[in-house]
């Protein structure tokens, strides 16, 4: 069958043994998996396709459909849609769009064809596009194709789709037609094949079967470059392959070098990005920060070792815990250190101590001498800091203001710099600059979270959790608490224009405010000393609150929504820290009855706590600083590339890493398809729901491996159990946040999010409770949250799924529940 042209030469029917990879516009995603699968040698049905040029025309070629129906033999035929944004990697659209099995005869055909079309603006593909983004409508091309009478159907997974394991390929088929697999209304047969070849069967698979489906999926997999869902039919001649396409579940695979292949090379991930709020992907140039620093600190800090273990996987920060999990001595505290990341986490990790590929070795984890090495120089400095940390807090207080202070003084970089010379001095500010103002704040930082485990020893049951919650409240010297609290300042000189800010959107107030229409009210100096902060801040990709305020704003407008003295937030904050002091003292006074020398010493312990772990959120807001600066040049040298022709716009720098800028300022190589590809991939990960906490390098996500083991949930209809994290009962309304730029919380509300960081922190002011699906109490959100005094329950899975807005809750963050009551 030769191809039909329309007037202006483009086909409007074309044989499938005709279409190659470069046709995706022409024939659609389907239509160009079957074309590519024909081109490789694989056994696929004949037929054709007609394009989306005939689509764009409106009317379907009848000439040239019949007669490539024709050629077909008439017969039997299937219909399939083969939209242009169909079968890809980020958008499968499975079952979206319409399919006609067993179609026969020309009218029908014809009007298969038409329906085909209209599928691509039903209710759930418009619902579809809309989910994913998708701006630019598709066009439909239609692939018609010769129907297989199969004795047996179904479809292939090349990896695991629920475990996420490579190299594991998943069947289900049924007897006859496969559609009913498909569409879910069987359950069919079952297979899970590991690596070797299968050599017993059962069902309506023989073993040749699936090893000809094995194999296939191995041969399809290699050429498409990724693992494939793949939908087949087997007749008495044999395999047919009916659509190939990537599964676009999976989560990204670790860089090869990482070790993916082979048990011998297995390696562990644990996320750690959810402790600095980091759900969504880091772009490229935000990971440069990240490993600019990490550098910085691994060749002058000793720290070499655990800076190393640090990983980009789908955007995301993971921490490598093969050389742990297989060091013979490291590995029986392992698990122990895992519960700060949850119960659940520690389980899994204990498993993988049990699997004989993390079999202890005999081999030599880190140099030591090399790690003395770059430590000695710090140490004597850092004894001395811890010394005076202890003895003398104010000093170390006030030195610690001053490193702030430095750092809020430091001059911007020059916006006439060349190329190269900018981005020498963003490496210099990324790694040097930031990496000396942040050791100072070291001893601290360890005096300060330190202290509280020591005094619970010396105090051991003569005081409470509760007391010791209560302790930590109201946290002075917290530099977020003084940003929120500025923030309510600015609130409370806004109230004599309540009624703007709270009625007008976030983003018509930042316009005004850009324009200089809106009343002074205390915000440009807010913006200029906390300006460079914002929501997923450690990545360079996103923009500050002085370069878009829309979440100020937002804040703004739930601040102003608080009418009760009693619930003002600097009046809360004040009570927890009154309380606090009344708490430490009535713990001391009763553990001195009986333990004298240990309560003073515990007294002593607890001061040195409120002293000094207030302190904990500086050196992120220390980190975060330079930021501003290096985002701006950053920019500047995007402008410098796409005046060149090296980028398509200034911003997609952000979607490259500092080398790959630095050589293409010195080489003008061209970074255009990279950024462009680069920002795909961002956007897709960007859609993901959940990630993963623990990752194999083969794949595999031991969360979603079935364990029989577990113990039995203790959730019930009216109780959902996640993790304590600050201490407390709470009752109110659910308010859940995807986005705090965008939400405004009513005071009482019950603030629930995926994640936190320090940018969600204004929101906290007028909650009266957090709950996250993820996070760890030591993370930023809980510390907050202990030290604002409201409860926190953290690491409930699907929280922003389970729970509904305006959903009326009891929280409890002692115990880590959630009570739902019925109304």
């Amino acid at each position: 069958m030769s191809s039909t042209e329309t007037t202006d030469g483009a086909s409007s029917v074309i044989a499938l043994d005709q279409i190659d990879a470069q046709m995706l516009d022409l024939v659609g995603g389907k239509g160009t998996g079957l074309g590519r699968m024909m081109r490789h040698g694989e056994r696929v049905p004949p037929g054709f396709c007609v394009t989306t040029r005939a689509h764009r025309a409106g009317r379907v070629p009848r000439e040239d459909v019949l007669e490539a129906y024709r050629a077909l033999g008439r017969g039997a035929v299937a219909v399939r849609s083969s939209a242009t944004a169909e079968d890809l990697p980020d958008a499968s659209f499975a079952g979206v769009q319409d399919t006609y099995l067993g179609i026969e005869g020309e009218d029908a055909l014809l009007e298969a064809i038409e329906r085909c079309w209209a599928s691509l603006h039903s209710d759930r593909a418009t619902a579809y596009r809309d989910a994913l983004g998708w701006e630019d409508g598709p066009r439909m091309a239609v692939v018609v194709q010769r129907m297989i009478a199969p004795r047996a159907a179904g479809v292939m997974f090349t990896a695991n789709p629920l475990t996420g394991t490579r190299g594991e390929t998943v069947i289900d088929a049924t007897a006859g037609l496969g559609e009913a697999i498909v569409d879910g209304s069987v359950e069919g047969d079952h297979y899970v094949l590991g690596r070797e070849a299968p050599t017993d069967s059962h069902g309506v698979l023989s073993t040749p079967d699936l090893r000809a489906l094995q194999d296939a999926g191995r041969r399809l997999e290699a050429a498409f470059g990724a693992p494939q869902d793949v939908e087949f039919a087997l007749d008495d001649d044999g395999l047919w392959l009916l659509q190939s396409r990537a599964i676009t579940t999976l989560f990204p695979l670790p860089a090869p070098e990482e070790g993916t292949s082979g048990d011998e090379n297995l390696h562990a991930y644990l996320e750690v990005g959810h402790m600095q709020g980091l759900l969504e992907p880091v772009t490229p140039m935000g990971m440069t920060a990240l490993t600019e620093l990490a550098d910085w600190w691994g060749r002058n800090m000793g720290m070499g070792l655990f800076m190393d273990a640090l990983t980009d996987i789908g955007g995301r920060m993971f921490m490598d815990l093969t050389p742990m999990l297989r060091h013979p001595r490291m590995r029986r505290r392992v698990g122990a250190a895992m519960e700060v990341y949850g119960a659940d986490v520690r389980r899994h990790v204990e498993q993988l101590l049990e699997d004989p590929r993390f079999a202890p070795r005999r081999e030599k984890m880190f140099d030591v001498g090399q790690m003395v090495r770059g430590l000695a120089p710090m140490m004597p400095r850092l004894l001395a800091d811890t010394v005076t940390a202890g003895l003398a807090p104010q000093r170390t207080l006030e030195r610690s203001r001053e490193v702030l202070e430095s750092m809020l003084r430091q001059p911007p970089l020059r916006k006439d710099l060349p190329a190269t010379a900018r981005i020498a001095a963003i490496r210099e500010l990324s790694g040097p600059v930031l990496g000396k103002a942040m050791t100072p704040l070291l001893a601290p930082l360890i005096m300060g979270l330190s202290a509280r485990p020591l005094a619970e020893a010396l105090l051991g049951d003569t005081v409470r959790p509760e007391e010791l919650a209560a302790i930590g409240r109201g946290m002075p010297h917290n530099i977020t608490t003084t940003m929120d609290l500025a923030l309510w300042q600015v609130a409370t000189r806004a109230r004599e224009h309540g009624d703007l800010f709270r009625e007008t959107s976030p983003p018509e107030l930042a316009r005004r405010y850009a324009a200089g229409d809106l009343p002074d009210v205390g915000l440009e100096e807010f913006l200029a000393r906390y300006g460079y902060r914002s929501a997923r801040e450690i990545d360079l990709g996103v923009p500050r609150w002085v370069e878009d305020p829309e979440p100020v704003f937002a804040a703004l407008a739930g601040y102003l929504r608080v009418t009760s003295a009693e619930d003002a937030p600097d009046a809360r904050f004040a009570r927890a820290a009154d309380d606090a002091e009344r708490t430490l003292e009535q713990v001391v006074t009763r553990a001195a009855r009986s333990r004298p020398l240990r309560a003073r010493a515990a007294h002593f312990t607890l001061r040195r706590w409120r002293d000094l772990a207030g302190l904990r959120e500086l050196p992120k807001f220390v980190w975060v600083i330079p930021l501003l600066d290096i985002r701006r040049q950053l920019l500047l040298l995007g402008e410098d590339l796409a005046a060149q022709g090296c980028l398509e716009q200034a911003a997609d720098v952000m979607f490259v890493t500092l080398q790959e800028a630095q050589e293409s300022a010195e080489s003008g190589r061209n970074l255009c398809d990279l950024a462009r590809d680069r920002r795909a991939e961002h956007r897709r990960e960007s859609r993901r729901m959940q990630v993963p906490r623990l990752l194999l390098s083969d794949g595999t996500i031991p969360e979603n491996v079935p364990d029989p083991q577990a113990p039995q949930l203790t959730e019930d209809e009216h109780h959902l159990v996640g993790r304590p994290a600050a201490a407390g009962r709470a009752t109110g309304r659910v308010r859940v946040v995807t986005d705090p730029g965008k939400a405004t919380m009513e005071p009482g509300e019950i603030l629930v999010a995926a994640t936190t960081d320090p940018g969600w922190t204004p929101l906290f002011l007028t909650a009266a409770g957090l709950v996250t699906s993820t996070g760890t109490p030591v993370a930023h959100g809980p510390t907050v949250a202990r030290e604002y005094g409201i409860p926190a329950v953290i690491c409930l899975r699907g929280a922003t799924e389970r729970l509904q807005t305006g959903q009326l809750v009891t929280i409890d963050g002692a115990t880590g529940t959630v009570e739902l009551h019925e109304e």
